[in-house]
C-alpha cells in the first residue's frame, strides 16, 4: 500500500477528509426544508453475519410549512414495509432513490408548527456504497468485525441532515459477542443477563450521563411514541441507549472490541479498539483525556465528563463524531497517536454537540470551530513551531477553492470537496483571525459565552457577531463581511525606505495588497543589527503607509510573520495545486491530477512534494521509469517536507522489486534505513522488504 498520511496529510484534514466524499448531486442544499424531527424512539436488530438489518422508528416532527406530504431522508438499502400514524393507520410512502427518501402521504395534510408522529418498518442488507447518501461512500455498513451506522448514513429517516437537534432512544439488538457503543447511559438486557450496565459491555464500567441525567434518576422515553418491545432471542443481547438533550445522538458503532477504561484528570474515556488495536488503548486514551481536559479549560464545561472513544474500519470516514463519542479510523490508530485528528473529533463535543449551525450556510461555525480547536491544541502541546504549521495548514484549505463565498456555501452538498474545505478549513481561519483581532482574553471569553449562552441550540453569523461585538464593544460588521461575504486572499508587498536619525534609524514603507475593500491588522516583523522590533498596522484598502524608529539598522521586514491572515504567497499556490491533485488522484482523474502537480512544479521547480506526487501517478499507471525519474527528482528537490527522502527510496525499492532487480531494491531499501525517519512506519516497511521482496498485487 502507498504512503498516504504524510506531513501535509494533517495540512490538509479536512479537505483529505473528503478526497472520497464525491458530490452528491442528488441532495439538493437548496430546497427549504418543510420539517423537522425532533425525537426518535428507534429499535433495531443488527445481523452482522447476514449484514441485515431490521428497525422500527417512531418519529416525532413538526410542520414548517403547510404540508400534505412528509419527506425524509433514508439509505437506499434499506426497504420501508410500512408507515403508519399515531392511530395506526397505515399511509402510503413512495421511495425515491435518486435524493435516498421517504416521501409519505399525509391524508389530513398538517399545518404549521403542527406536531405529528409517524412509525416506520424497514430493513435491508446494508454493504454497498453505491446506496449511500453520499454515492461512493460507506456511511452505514453492517458486518464483521465492526458495524458502524453513523447520523450522516441515514439509517433511519432523517430531516435536515446536521441541522435539526433532536433527542433520542435506541434499542439496539445484537449477537452477544458484539459490544454496542452510542451515546447517552445504557441499559443491557438478554439472553446472558437482564440488569442496568453501567457501562456498554462491562458492569464494573462508570455509567454515562448526559449533563441533565448527571445525579437523576433514570427518566421513561422521551419519544412520542413507544416502539413495540421486542423479545431477545437466545444469543442475542439489547442494549438500550437514551439522550434526552437535543443534539445529534444517531450514531451506533458495533464490533468485537476490547473495552479499555482511561481515567486521568478528572476524565473518564472509554476506548473500544478491535483486538489488533488494543495495545495502543491506553495511550489514545490518556491523549483524549487531556484534550477534553485542555478544552474544558477554553471552552467551559463538555455535555459529559466521559468519551467513549471507538474504532472505525478504514473504509469510511477517517473520523466520525456524536455525543460523548469519537470515532477514529483504523489505519489512524498506531503507536504514535494521531493526536491532532484525535484532537478535532473530541473539540466535536463542543462545535457540533453543544452548539451546531443554524443553517448551512452557518457550516463553518461548527466545522470551522473544531478544525481551529485542533490547532489550539496543538499550540498548547507543542508550542507555537507545531501551530504555525497547523494554521499553514488551514490556510492551503482555505485557499484550495476560493471560488464560493463562506457565508454561501449552503448551495454545496455538504460532503462536496469545496463545501468541507470551506467550512472546515476557511472556517478555521475565519476563528484564527477573530483571536488575532479580538485578542486572547476576548476571544476566549466570547467561545465560552457561546457555549454558555446557546447551549443545545443552533447558532449563526448573527448570534456570533452578537457576542464578539458585545464582549469587544465594537462593531465588528467589517470583518465579518470581508471574511464570509467575498472571495480571495490578499498578497502582500512591502516597499520602505530606511532613513539614518539622531537615535537610530526610520523606516518608511508602504504596504500594498490587490483587494480594494480589505481592513485588518497586521504585524510587521523589523530585524536589525540589535534588537527584533515588531508594529502592528492598519492595513485599509490597497495601499497603507507606516512609520517605524529602531535602534540597530533594519536588516528585514516581514509582513504578518505569525500567519495571522489568510494571505496569498508563492508557498500556498504551490501547496493548495498539491492538494487538488491529490483530491483529484482519489477520484481517479490522473490526467487532471497532473495537470495540478505540474502547477505546482511552477511554483518551485525544486519542490519535493511535488515531484514525489507525481511519481505516485505513475506509479500507479505503471509507468514505472517515469516513477523513478520522479522519485529521484523528489530526493534531489528541496528535501520538503522531509519524510519525502525516506519513502521516495522506499518507492523506488517496490519499482525495482516489481521490474525483477532485486540488488537495486536492496540498495534503496538501505538508503531507506539509513534515513532514521520512521514517518508513518517507512523504517519498518523497508525492513520488511529487505526481509522478502516486495510484490505489487493488483487492484
Amino acid at each position: 500500500m502507498q504512503f498516504a498520511g504524510r506531513t501535509l496529510a494533517q495540512a490538509v484534514l479536512a479537505a483529505l477528509t473528503a478526497l472520497v466524499l464525491l458530490p452528491a448531486a442528488t441532495l439538493q442544499a437548496a430546497e427549504k426544508p418543510r420539517i423537522q424531527a425532533e425525537d426518535y424512539n428507534i429499535e433495531a436488530t443488527v445481523s452482522p453475519q447476514s449484514h441485515r438489518l431490521t428497525a422500527r422508528a417512531v418519529v416525532k416532527f413538526v410542520a414548517l410549512d403547510d404540508i400534505s406530504i412528509a419527506t425524509f431522508e433514508l439509505h437506499n438499502a434499506l426497504r420501508v414495509t410500512q408507515v403508519t400514524d399515531e392511530h395506526g393507520t397505515t399511509l402510503a410512502a413512495e421511495r425515491v432513490s435518486q435524493d435516498s427518501t421517504i416521501r409519505v402521504a399525509l391524508p389530513s395534510g398538517m399545518t404549521k408548527g403542527q406536531e405529528a408522529t409517524l412509525t416506520f418498518a424497514y430493513e435491508g442488507n446494508v454493504t454497498s456504497a453505491d446506496d449511500s447518501p453520499v454515492p461512493g461512500l460507506r456511511l452505514a455498513y453492517v458486518g464483521d468485525p465492526i458495524t458502524y451506522l453513523l447520523y450522516s448514513g441515514r439509517w433511519f429517516p432523517v430531516t435536515n441532515y446536521g441541522i435539526d437537534r433532536f433527542t433520542a432512544r435506541l434499542k439496539i439488538t445484537t449477537p452477544q459477542e458484539y459490544t454496542v457503543v452510542a451515546s447517552g447511559g445504557a441499559v443491557v438486557s438478554g439472553a446472558d443477563r437482564a440488569e442496568e450496565s453501567k457501562g456498554l459491555d462491562e458492569s464494573t464500567a462508570p455509567k454515562l450521563h448526559t449533563r441533565e441525567q448527571a445525579g437523576k434518576k433514570e427518566k421513561p422515553p422521551t419519544a412520542a411514541g413507544k416502539a413495540p418491545a421486542a423479545k431477545s432471542e437466545v444469543g442475542t443481547r439489547s442494549v438500550t441507549f437514551d439522550w434526552s438533550k437535543p443534539s445529534f445522538p444517531g450514531t451506533v458503532v458495533i464490533g468485537r472490541f476490547v473495552d479499555t477504561p482511561v481515567s486521568e484528570a478528572g476524565m473518564t474515556v472509554h476506548v473500544y479498539f478491535l483486538k489488533d488495536k488494543a495495545s495502543f488503548a491506553q495511550q489514545y486514551g490518556e491523549t483524549a483525556a487531556k484534550e477534553l481536559g485542555y478544552f474544558i479549560t477554553v471552552y467551559g464545561i463538555p455535555i459529559s465528563s466521559e468519551l467513549k472513544l471507538v474504532q472505525l474500519p478504514d473504509d469510511s470516514v477517517p473520523t466520525a463524531w456524536a455525543p460523548e463519542m469519537a470515532g477514529i479510523a483504523a489505519r489512524n490508530i498506531n503507536a504514535k497517536v494521531n493526536y491532532r485528528l484525535l484532537a478535532n473529533a473530541i473539540a466535536h463535543q463542543w462545535f457540533g454537540t453543544i452548539v451546531s449551525p443554524l443553517t448551512r450556510n452557518d457550516w463553518w461555525v461548527q466545522d470551522g470551530g473544531a478544525r481551529y480547536s485542533e490547532s489550539r491544541y496543538i499550540e498548547y502541546a507543542a508550542g507555537q513551531a507545531g501551530a504555525q504549521e497547523a494554521v499553514k495548514d488551514m490556510a492551503v484549505g482555505a485557499l484550495a477553492y476560493d471560488s464560493v463565498p463562506l457565508g454561501q456555501i449552503g448551495t454545496l452538498d455538504t460532503f462536496d470537496p469545496v463545501f468541507q474545505s470551506m467550512a472546515s478549513d476557511k472556517g478555521g481561519m475565519v476563528y484564527h483571525m477573530l483571536r488575532w483581532v479580538m485578542g486572547d482574553q476576548n476571544f476566549d471569553k466570547a467561545m465560552r459565552t457561546v457555549f454558555h449562552d446557546y447551549a443545545g441550540k443552533s447558532i449563526g453569523l448573527k448570534e456570533l457577531q452578537k457576542v464578539t461585538e458585545n464582549i469587544q464593544g465594537q462593531q465588528m460588521t467589517w470583518f465579518y463581511s470581508q471574511w464570509l461575504n467575498s472571495t480571495g486572499a490578499p498578497e502582500f508587498k512591502d516597499k520602505y525606505t530606511v532613513f539614518r536619525v539622531q537615535k537610530g534609524f526610520r523606516v518608511v514603507g508602504q504596504v500594498q495588497q490587490d483587494l480594494d475593500l480589505f481592513r485588518m491588522p497586521v504585524q510587521l516583523k523589523i530585524d536589525t543589527d540589535g534588537k527584533t522590533e515588531e508594529k502592528t498596522i492598519d492595513v485599509v484598502g490597497t495601499d497603507s503607509s507606516y512609520t517605524i524608529e529602531t535602534f540597530g539598522k533594519p536588516r528585514r521586514i516581514t509582513i504578518d510573520p505569525n500567519n495571522w491572515v489568510l494571505k496569498n504567497s508563492g508557498d500556498l499556490r504551490l501547496r493548495t495545486a498539491i492538494m487538488r491533485g491529490q483530491q483529484l488522484v482519489q477520484q481517479g482523474n490522473l490526467a487532471e491530477s497532473l495537470k495540478e502537480f505540474q502547477k505546482a512544479i511552477e511554483q518551485n521547480k525544486n519542490s519535493s512534494l511535488a515531484h514525489y506526487r507525481i511519481a505516485e501517478v505513475f506509479y500507479l499507471q505503471k509507468n514505472y521509469q517515469a516513477a523513478a525519474n520522479a522519485y529521484r527528482d523528489s530526493l534531489n528537490g528541496d528535501g520538503e517536507p522531509r519524510w519525502t527522502e525516506v519513502w521516495s527510496h522506499i518507492q523506488l525499492g517496490k519499482i525495482f522489486d516489481v521490474t525483477g532487480q532485486r540488488e537495486r531494491a536492496l540498495s534503496e531499501y538501505r538508503q531507506a534505513l539509513q534515513t532514521n525517519d520512521n514517518t508513518q512506519g517507512a523504517l519498518d516497511e523497508a525492513r520488511q522488504y529487505l526481509t522478502s521482496p516486495f510484490e505489487r498485487k493488483d487492484t
